[in-house]
């Protein structure tokens, strides 16, 4: 089982790294996104102008807008807005071949319906292998080749080997894992996380409590995916605590960008009008903060986070809240 032509379903900056590195390996990939802008600055200029301007991309990778030019491709790598994945998918699903399985590289929850990704997926291709893909790696540093880890997760052992050896390369490297579940949780859970840690910064609360913030989410991040079934050691892996780590601890994480401008007093509204890409972690927190109170989780940041975001909580209720919560043991 060999994977040599991948299809790259979205344009943003994640989807033109995972292109870029693949087609830096030397195989064929073929880049759908929805923007005509982009289209053509990846063709003519081999430039992502919107989306990742700093990098200047392989002359060999297609970018496209009709989805049937992924027909011929070995597998497919969803790089779309989670929001959007059931829509896009959808619409892929008549260009697929039957082999080619689908490799989730969105990192959030369904709001509408609170489903991951992967059960999204399994109920619009029920025929299709599915793979999750995800860990700590900005788009900027992958596409500009540096070294980066991230986890594969696919319930056949064989197809995620392979998955892994053809999709990563010298400066991307994968560790296969059969637990889907616990990687999605950890990828979406970290946006959550990631905003509040923002907060944090934009307050200007100090080290201290960034620290402690991150920690207890970690705690919260545990709890939920212990409740769904997601194996321990995935949590602490790449794709829980790595990708937590990172996304809580750098400024260029759009998550953690936008805790800091609701920090400083900035209204969401205007924060997300200013942006191009999407920020995962305003749609994930309310569908995360439903499902635990459905299921009696303990997770009283992601409830602040969600709080604050809908507009029932203002920034400075949300940390009186958590701050004067009665003492306990750690756990």
């Amino acid at each position: 089982m060999t994977f040599a032509k991948f299809g790259i379903v979205g344009g943003g900056a994640w989807g033109t790294a995972l292109a870029q590195t693949l087609s830096a390996s030397g195989d064929d990939v073929v880049l759908w996104a929805n923007e005509p802008e982009t289209v053509t600055a990846i063709n003519v200029d081999h430039i992502n102008r919107p989306f990742l301007p700093d990098v200047a991309l392989d002359p060999r990778l297609i970018a496209t807008r009709s989805m049937a030019d992924l027909a011929a491709c070995d597998a497919i790598l969803m790089v779309a807005p989670a929001q959007h994945v059931r829509a896009v998918s959808e619409n892929l699903k008549p260009h697929l071949k039957p082999s080619a399985p689908i490799v989730l590289c969105a990192k959030g929850i369904e709001q509408a319906t609170g489903k991951q990704m992967a059960d999204v997926l399994a109920e619009v291709m029920p025929d299709q292998a599915i793979a999750v893909l995800s860990g700590p790696s900005f788009a900027i540093d992958v596409a500009g080749g540096l070294p980066a880890a991230v986890t594969l997760a696919c319930r056949d052992q064989a197809m995620g080997q392979a998955l892994a050896d053809g999709i990563g390369n010298r400066s991307f490297r994968i560790y296969w894992t059969d637990d889907i579940t616990g990687v999605e949780i950890g990828g979406a859970l970290k946006n959550v996380m990631a905003i509040a840690a923002g907060i944090v910064e934009g307050k200007g609360l100090g080290t201290s409590a960034h620290a402690g913030l991150v920690t207890r989410g970690f705690a919260e991040l545990r709890r939920f995916g212990e409740a769904h079934g997601a194996r321990p050691e995935t949590l602490t892996g790449l794709s829980g605590l790595g990708d937590l780590i990172l996304t809580c601890g750098s400024p260029k994480s759009r998550n953690m960008s936008l805790g800091a401008a609701l920090g400083q007093g900035t209204p969401l509204e205007e924060v997300l009008g200013g942006r191009v890409a999407v920020t995962e972690g305003v749609y994930t927190a309310g569908a995360v903060a439903r499902i635990a109170q459905q299921k009696h989780i303990e997770m009283p940041i992601t409830l602040a986070v969600a709080g604050i975001l809908n507009g029932d909580l203002s920034v400075d209720d949300a940390i009186q809240r958590l701050m004067l919560r009665p003492q306990k043991a750690e756990d």
